[in-house]
């Protein structure tokens, strides 16, 4: 029987907390219809999060789960991909968790170009912390923790990824589910580091970016003559002005991934190798002091 949406929820954790209305219900339908599309093992996806509203999705999920640190769920899901590389490994992070203290995770794991995906639900505030502003806000943005309107520039996640050799760029929306699960899907089968940032409104602290705002400003990339293997024809995309939101894939390279680059797995992934008989006494030998 072809697996539907339902195999890959687990209600023993009770039903999502998040506010009605939020953006994070779009992406946990949207994951979990790409799965079932994909016919996906739930017993072979390791879902991986950091902390923030989106971070409880392992609960509702019957994959692996790991909730991390806050901005700490890329190390792990690297480090989870290295033991085991036959896992689909995907992290989900906010906006927060992701491009604030997680931004040196970020960059490093886009150069070295583990084969994940990153979903990062970008909905300009930290959502779980009473709606404070997140390195996505525009300059000016108010929220509690600047009443007075945000005094930095935002950061362009998009083109961050550009700057730091990411594979495969994308942005979704998530109140456009069914363009939202054919993205997912293409960065689960893309072989790199996948990165989705996706547009989401936090309806409770967040009154600027609602669905009317995404409805009337997103339109979609791959409609237009948009080549995704140019790096001058995604910037150029990703700097149009602020009344457009193109959403799809901006660029994608195949290059090598960091799991098949290291000699350590010529035998297969760690977790399926024989350490029974590993011998480290010549290690001790040449690095004793």
């Amino acid at each position: 029987m072809p697996r539907t949406p339902q195999d890959y929820t687990d209600n023993t954790g009770g039903k999502p907390n998040w506010c009605p209305g939020c953006g994070d219900f779009g992406i946990e339908a949207a994951l979990k219809m790409a799965m079932a599309k994909m016919d996906l093992d739930p017993d072979n996806v390791a879902l991986v999060s950091g902390i923030g509203c989106g971070a409880n999705a392992p609960y509702w999920f019957s994959t692996y789960g790991l909730i991390t640190l806050h901005g700490r769920p890329l190390p792990v899901a690297t480090g989870t991909k290295l033991a085991n590389h036959e896992l689909d490994v995907i992290a989900w992070s906010g906006d927060g968790d992701a491009y604030g203290i997680g931004m040196g995770h970020f960059i490093h794991a886009m150069r070295r170009n583990a084969n994940l995906v990153y979903l990062v639900g970008n909905n300009t505030v930290y959502g779980l912390t009473k709606g404070q502003a997140s390195p996505t806000a525009e300059k000016g943005q108010k929220s509690p923790s600047t009443p007075f309107g945000t005094p930095d520039p935002n950061i362009d996640p998009l083109q961050l990824a550009m700057s730091s050799k990411c594979s495969f760029i994308a942005r979704g929306y998530a109140g456009n589910l069914p363009h939202l699960v054919n993205l997912i899907m293409e960065g689960i089968k893309h072989k790199g580091f996948a990165l989705i940032d996706i547009l989401q409104p936090c309806v409770t602290w967040d009154k600027i970016h609602g669905y009317d705002y995404y409805q009337q400003k997103t339109y979609d990339l791959q409609q237009s003559d948009h080549d995704i293997t140019s790096k001058k024809a995604a910037l150029k995309k990703m700097m149009e002005p602020a009344d457009k939101l193109p959403i799809g894939i901006f660029y994608k390279e195949e290059r090598g991934v960091y799991e098949d680059e290291q000699p350590q797995f010529e035998n297969g992934p760690l977790a399926k190798q024989d350490i029974t008989n590993v011998d480290i006494t010549k290690l001790f030998e040449i690095y004793s002091f």
